[in-house]
């Protein structure tokens, strides 16, 4: 079996293993996913990946991330256990951001899906300006 189709079954039994409860889903995957499958999320650990960063370098290479998000994403990610922060003793203290063992294990996933939708992009485009061709000509 593919490593794809393994995946899909491991994370369909999770949907199903209590089809007929009201309460939510617990699901690893839809956990872990909602930490990591913002653009804020995957865009700062990819800034990361080259180098450990302070955060004033983060804001200027995520340029339309306002501060308060990336104050809020760098938190998330830190709790999560995939990036670490830094406490330099200067006057003022420094902090700079690197990228924990644990967020390191994403960037050969994230690399592949980088390159998924580098090669998928057209594709992506010519779909949208189909479809949204079609509903602009089906509310005429």
């Amino acid at each position: 079996m593919s490593t794809a189709l393994s995946a899909i079954e491991r994370f369909s039994r999770y949907q199903s293993d209590d089809a007929q409860s009201i309460e939510p889903v617990h699901c690893p995957v839809r956990d872990v996913l909602d930490c990591i499958g913002d653009k804020w999320s995957i865009l700062t650990i990819m800034t990361l990946a080259t180098r450990p960063q302070r955060f004033s370098e983060l804001h200027r290479a995520i340029r339309d991330i306002s501060k308060r998000m990336l104050t809020q994403t760098l938190r998330d990610l830190e709790r999560d256990g995939l990036i670490t922060r830094h406490v330099f003793p200067t006057k003022p203290p420094s902090v700079e951001y690197r990228l924990a063992p644990l967020g390191e294990s994403l960037l050969e996933p994230m690399a592949n899906l980088i390159d998924w939708a580098d090669r998928r992009y057209s594709d992506i485009h010519a779909a949208r300006d189909r479809f949204d061709g079609a509903l602009s000509g089906a509310l005429r």
